[in-house]
């Protein structure tokens, strides 16, 4: 079967081949394959040809596609067109245009780095990741810095990560006895949930087209509880919109492998192939891009927010994480006997180490404001880091540390029907309730909402592992005998860490007195969340790793506490615009028809006591929605006059969500008594069941 649609629209490492000349490839991928600076003249070559290359597929324009602190992607687009002075005009592309740009620095959330006044910054072309054509755009995967040189994007962090743990694992794997690695990367696939709700519905809704979720709703009379949505049968209307998307992302590069319906009605799930770390963050950006447009383009409308309805199940983005080497090894592949692989005993005791010495800076990466409503909700891990390991693994790693023999097996599933075949069973069972779990050959971080950017999960997983390799390497290169001390440290580390372990449920009330009893952090706001990025442990290690300088700690510190802040204030503000220019007038009105209503009885000498008490109901909820109204507004007038930033984090979480819920009580309640026809806004009926 053809596959050439796949990566048609990426200038490729084919493409680049059969265009560039021999010693202008070499070049070229002498400078992917190791970091080092590309000569301006190749550089000029290879803009040519991608110049070429992109018309062909149509594209007019260019643009410097890049990553601010903002979890969606940027890009000024400048045309090829160059006018000759003669009236005509030629295209043209040059290799200044082509790794670098210039932004404007002050107009994305920098936090402190740049004022309006300090405006110049600039994009750094990446080679690492691919080149590709969008919608008439040649897009260039590009770094974004200051005029002072601190990182004001995702990506150029994300790459300090890489490099660092490349650095280590490489290291770490040679004193081992691969000695033939030269280069490391960590690999991911992010699995990514969505909503789709029909277009016309969703424009009717003021919080979903500003906020992504429902601030107002009664739940649907069917939600998730018959289990019957879960990888069921995919719609036809549904199954078009896959397939487009399908279409769109293949020819992108980007590997998008599985496709299925998600526990929520109107919820799916796309998963993709595991890639290197850089190229699977822009890919998922890229991918959350698409979801949108093509679900516009089938008359619906994709909601990525983390929980868009109250009720039934939000959504998450599971972070699948291992580290492969140039050679082809993959560091969490255990191998038939996991206690005779030393790497792989290294790199899960480096994780044992690792996750529990910086469990507040993990939980850190997946705090946003649409997260807080759906961790521990019996939907995502709670919000106390803990790892799984599976029995087998664990076992092993206890039989090495103390030099014991665990016979391998393996084990055969029974199903007890002859007409099914054996089915050998893997090492481990799986356990969705984990926020860190093992899975066979991977680590599946499971916290990560579903709107955020993969990028600062995979840079802190990535400095934490590359920080502990460091440390074993260190100690194993001084040993002379490597595989006593990695011994030692290996029990040294399931003493001192093995509180982190755990295989139970993670959802029970029982594993949150246990991790209390253990000295876990227990971190269930965002605001609290947050402090990690300035704690002063957390901002020795990005800084001995390389990763951030004390003020780019401090930046993403202040810019995740604003954009938390200013979430939930406009969350606030069109709650109070609905509520008043929406639901209360129709309140109004519906109340004034039940009074007519029973005046009209009255008048014909008829009693009619339900009537009466539902009027009184009415009349009581109205009262109620005023007061609630008012309160909500006051929270937050109270809230914006708070100067102190942490402060008037703290007050949002404390003061104006409650506020929030409070109104939104009354106004549910409302809609269940209120007619059908009366109701401003579609019911969570109508939106999860429609499409």
């Amino acid at each position: 079967m053809d596959t050439s649609f796949f990566g048609a629209h990426v200038f490729s490492d084919e493409v680049m081949r059969s265009r560039l000349p021999a010693n202008v490839y070499k070049s070229l991928k002498k400078s992917i394959q190791e970091d080092a600076p590309l000569d301006m003249n190749v550089a000029q070559m290879v803009a040519n040809e991608m110049k070429e290359w992109a018309v062909s597929l149509g594209a007019t324009h260019y643009t410097h596609w890049f990553q601010p602190m903002t979890e969606v992607t940027a890009g000024k687009h400048d045309a090829f067109l160059s006018p000759t002075g003669d009236g005509k005009a030629i295209y043209e592309f040059s290799s200044k245009a082509l790794v670098r740009g210039e932004p404007d620095a002050s107009s994305f959330p920098s936090g402190g780095l740049r004022s309006t006044f300090e405006a110049r910054g600039y994009t750094a072309w990446d080679p690492t990741s691919p080149v590709f054509v969008h919608d008439g755009t040649l897009y260039i995967p590009t770094a974004f810095c200051s005029y002072t040189g601190e990182a004001l994007d995702t990506k150029t962090p994300l790459l300090r990560s890489m490099d660092v743990l490349s650095e280590q694992a490489c290291r770490l794997a040679r004193i081992l006895g691969h000695y033939d690695v030269h280069r490391c990367t960590s690999t991911v696939g992010a699995e990514q949930e969505y909503f789709l709700i029909d277009r016309t519905l969703y424009k009717q809704r003021m919080d979903l087209r500003l906020c992504h979720r429902t601030l107002l709703g009664a739940r649907a009379a069917k939600g998730q509880e018959m289990d019957d949505h879960y990888c069921g049968r995919i719609r036809p209307r549904i199954s078009n919109y896959m397939k487009s998307l399908d279409e769109k992302l293949w020819a992108l590069g980007v590997p998008s492998k599985t496709k299925h319906n998600e526990v929520a009605p109107g919820q799916y799930e796309m998963a993709p192939v595991y890639e290197n770390t850089n190229i699977a963050c822009d890919h998922n950006q890229l991918t959350m891009e698409i979801m949108r447009v093509t679900a516009r383009e089938n008359d619906m409308s994709c909601v990525l927010h983390e929980k868009p309805f109250a009720g039934v199940n939000g959504s998450g983005k599971h972070n699948n994480y291992s580290i492969a080497s140039d050679t082809g090894l993959n560091f969490l592949s255990p191998g038939d006997n996991p206690q005779e692989n030393l790497l792989f005993i290294a790199t899960v005791t480096a994780f044992i180490k690792g996750v529990d010495e910086y469990a507040d800076l993990i939980r850190m990466t997946a705090a946003c404001a649409g997260n807080e409503h759906r961790l521990g909700a019996c939907e995502a891990p709670p919000a106390i880091i803990s790892m799984y390991l599976g029995d087998n693994i664990t076992q092993a790693l206890y039989a090495f540390a103390n030099e014991e023999e665990v016979k391998s097996q393996v084990d055969i599933l029974d199903t007890g029907a002859m007409a099914i075949p054996e089915l050998e069973k893997d090492n481990a069972d799986r356990n969705r309730t984990s926020p860190f779990a093992f899975t066979g050959n991977k680590f599946e971080f499971r916290m990560v909402g579903s709107s955020q950017s993969i990028a600062m999960p995979n840079i802190v997983i990535n400095t934490i592992i590359a920080d502990v390799f460091r440390e074993f390497a260190d100690r194993l290169c001084d040993s002379p005998c490597p595989d006593d001390t990695l011994r030692e440290i290996c029990a040294e580390v399931l003493r001192d860490h093995g509180r982190i372990l755990f295989g139970g449920d993670n959802y029970s009330q029982q594993w949150v007195e246990e991790a209390k009893r253990r000295g876990l952090p227990i971190i269930n706001s965002c605001v609290e969340a947050f402090e990690a990025m300035v704690a002063p442990k957390n901002e020795e290690l990005f800084a001995r790793n390389g990763v951030f300088q004390h003020s780019e700690c401090h930046s993403r510190y202040e810019i995740m506490m604003e954009n938390y802040i200013n979430t939930i204030h406009i969350e606030a503000a069109v709650m109070l615009e609905m509520i008043r220019r929406q639901i209360t007038p129709a309140c109004i009105t519906y109340t004034g028809k039940v009074a007519g209503s029973l005046e009209k009885l009255k008048a014909c000498g008829m009693e009619n006591r339900e009537l009466d008490m539902h009027l009184s109901q009415l009349n009581t909820l109205l009262g109620r929605l005023f007061e609630k109204t008012d309160a909500l507004q006051r929270a937050l007038d109270r809230c914006e006059a708070v100067e102190d930033l942490k402060e008037r984090a703290q007050f949002t979480h404390d003061q104006l969500l409650a506020a929030m819920d409070e109104l939104r009580q009354v106004s549910d309640t409302m809609e269940v008594i209120v007619g059908e026809k009366d109701w401003p806004l579609p019911s969570y009926t109508q939106m999860l069941h429609t499409v």
